[in-house]
């Protein structure tokens, strides 16, 4: 297996707890607290239009947030923008000193993300008007020497597949997130201060789930975590899969979904994880041979769907036991966007350049949107047989030419970003640039 083909590789049902229910002008990465991706909806479900399209100067990894008329997203141009949902018109931007790769939280009016400049951002959701800033200890991506089998072996290299930054959840007056200087944080959510941190071995971009006053989240370190939401105290912590050799299978990068007394997430040891929600024993886990499992699960009625990398498929497995449903094969195109539910519907990115509509009942693709940048390029960066041509871009095994392969696929107008469902649209994000509001009528 190539180094880049390792990497690069409706009702809702949801059971949610009392206190995580959100108010209805707050929204989060993963539609809720409980981070299941499930959307009310109603969704469109026969082939889109383009009803708007926002260009920013950078690609946008992040995910939409829509709250009160609203779409806010971040680019890696350094810039945070507010569009009007029904228009795509920009209300306002505000400028950071880096890439901005965190979905943001809305909550109280107010707009919650982290910047690569190392910077955790309070803006006024009306205005964007700066309400306070905090200043991690340092933020970075995950590093580590002979990463992923390249040369020089001896040399740390920042691994640039770290695309995410901590995505923030809000709830009971606190805002909470990971960082790379190996912290989660619990701000106050009115000023900034500082509730609480606790100290994992390593960086923490994946995002917190809330549930029943318990925090989840995992780490580079290779361990997850459950924190107590307010105090911070560790209630338990599960060891995942290490990598001591290439540092390839390691690490969460994975956020996690808490549904009817589970917590489900994913790790690049490969598999997919469920654990009891009270006391972290593990109930089963789904192991993909070789392929990390970096965007987030969903979850609805009993059901999970989730999607791998380099292997390129979305399944679907029985919550309780790990059962297999069913399974789609993309061809090894990876999916680092986390799955949308919506009605009868699922909805993902592709590394491909394309976002693709699943019929859950049908258990097929029921169609495709494909970016213009993937139109023009996917052709030329795909072998005979439907997958990805690796060797074209990356000839060598030098650190440097990998780098170069992940930003030449980039190119390809990829869906990172995981979509987001309001008002009958379906909004993501692509490496093209663009921030994508697809309709049904146009």
């Amino acid at each position: 297996m190539g180094r880049t083909q390792q990497i690069i590789a409706g009702t809702v049902g949801v059971l949610v707890a009392a206190t995580s229910v959100l108010r209805a002008d707050d929204a989060m990465f993963r539609g809720n607290l409980a981070h299941t991706g499930v959307y009310a909806g109603p969704a469109p479900q026969s082939a889109l239009l383009t009803k708007w399209m926002f260009h920013t100067k950078g690609q946008v990894i992040a995910s939409p947030t829509v709250a009160n008329g609203l779409v806010y997203i971040g680019s890696t141009d350094g810039r945070f923008h507010a569009l009007d949902l029904a228009t795509g018109a920009e209300r306002w931007d505000f400028k950071t000193g880096a890439r901005i790769t965190s979905t943001a939280a809305v909550a109280n009016g107010t707009a919650y993300f982290e910047s690569f400049d190392g910077n955790f951002y309070a803006l006024d959701a009306a205005t964007g008007a700066l309400r306070w800033k905090f200043a991690v200890l340092g933020e970075r991506r995950f590093t580590a020497k002979h990463l992923h089998g390249v040369r020089p072996a001896a040399e740390s290299m920042p691994d640039p597949f770290d695309f995410y930054l901590s995505s923030p959840a809000v709830w009971n007056g606190a805002v909470y997130f990971g960082s790379g200087d190996g912290n989660v944080y619990a701000l106050d959510a009115k000023t900034g201060a500082v509730k609480w941190k606790v100290q994992t071995g390593d960086v923490v971009h994946a995002s917190p789930a809330i549930a029943d006053g318990m925090l989840f989240i995992g780490s580079w370190d290779s361990w997850f975590y459950a924190l107590d939401a307010v105090t911070g105290a560790l209630k338990w912590r599960f060891k995942t899969g290490e990598d001591a050799v290439i540092h390839n299978q390691q690490g969460i990068q994975s956020s996690a979904a808490v549904a009817d007394g589970m917590v489900y997430f994913g790790c690049r040891d490969s598999n997919l994880y469920a654990l009891d929600e009270k006391t972290g024993t593990k109930r089963w886990n789904y192991n993909n041979k070789g392929s990390w499992v970096i965007a987030s699960p969903a979850v609805r009625d009993g059901v999970v769907y989730a999607a791998t990398s380099d292997t390129g498929q979305f399944y679907a497995l029985d919550g309780k036991t790990g059962a297999q449903l069913f399974v789609l094969d993309f061809r090894h195109w990876p999916m680092f966007s986390s799955p949308a539910l919506a009605g009868g519907f699922a909805y993902v990115g592709s590394h491909q350049g394309k976002l693709f509509a699943i019929d859950l009942k049908g258990r097929k693709v029921a169609w495709e949107f494909q970016t213009d940048a993937s139109k023009a390029l996917l052709p030329k960066l795909t072998d005979a047989k439907g997958a990805p041509d690796y060797a074209t871009v990356e000839p060598g095994n030098f650190y440097d030419e990998m780098v170069v392969a992940v930003a030449k696929f980039g190119e390809l107008g990829q869906v990172l970003s995981s979509p987001v469902i309001a008002d009958g649209l379906i909004l993501f994000g692509a490496t093209d640039g663009n921030v994508y509001a697809l309709s049904a009528t146009g």
